[in-house]
């Protein structure tokens, strides 16, 4: 029997207290934290941008990790009136929620955005594999990636979690005031419709994934006016909503 080692990635439950009251308890991977309040927050409609966070502390305990979050009267309010508890493992982003309309939420209907080429895709996927630098070590984690036509990947965050990798990419994104139509998202995963809910919210046009989604994501997609495009491997992809978005003669814009 041969023996070796081998790099594990790191799971803790993380707990989002906002105003000095428990919301909700995440297993996800401790790191960019920040990055996960902020995102989680956005994500959740508690806050609107990083302005209505008026403190943050990270308090790491025996048993996890505290987010303890103080925000603006106004957001202090709205939360008051709508506070839920909620408990969410890393396979699933919609758990605890108390309603169908809650899962089935409205989304704001999607801009134009940006037209990207099949090469814009292929380019940005390969730059997302050469960033996840924690799957490279672990072959274990989740990676969520903004990528602009002329800049390249914007940020790229890893998690154990699919949805806690895009609420930290959120959270980066709007600490560095990047519009979410200004690119396109990027997703290691199969496409859920939570996912695609979080990508209409984060006002992501297009959104990349290099799994397949499910039945429901490309009709929440197709509602959202969002160009889903999945199983997008190095030999080619599939649109599966809203194709205009992407076009042929792009191909070799920056080749």
């Amino acid at each position: 029997m041969a023996v070796g080692e081998r790099v594990l990635p790191e799971e803790t439950a993380v707990a989002f207290i906002y105003d000095g009251g428990s919301y909700a308890v995440m297993m996800a991977t401790p790191e960019d934290l920040e990055d996960f309040a902020l995102g989680f927050s956005l994500s959740e409609g508690i806050v609107a941008a990083a302005e209505d966070i008026r403190e943050l502390e990270v308090v790491e305990q025996d048993i996890g990790v505290e987010l303890r979050i103080w925000l603006t009267a106004p957001r202090t309010k709205a939360l008051s009136e709508r506070r839920r508890y909620l408990a969410g493992p890393t396979g699933c982003g919609l758990c605890g929620i108390e309603s169908l309309s809650e899962a089935m939420r409205q989304v704001p209907h999607l801009g134009d955005g940006q037209i990207f080429g099949p090469f814009d895709i292929m380019q940005a996927l390969e730059s997302l594999t050469n960033r996840q630098e924690l799957n490279r070590l672990t072959h274990a984690v989740h990676a969520a990636g903004f990528w602009q036509a002329g800049v390249g990947l914007v940020a790229v965050r890893e998690d154990i979690g699919r949805h806690n990798a895009l609420d930290k990419l959120t959270g980066a994104l709007a600490r560095k005031h990047v519009a979410g139509q200004s690119g396109m998202l990027l997703l290691t995963s199969r496409v859920t419709v939570d996912l695609v809910q979080k990508a209409a919210l984060l006002g992501v046009p297009v959104l990349v994934a290099v799994s397949a989604p499910s039945a429901l994501a490309v009709r929440s997609a197709e509602a959202a006016g969002m160009t889903l495009v999945a199983i997008a491997r190095s030999d080619g992809f599939e649109i599966f909503t809203h194709p205009q978005r992407i076009e042929a003669s792009l191909a070799a814009r920056s080749a």
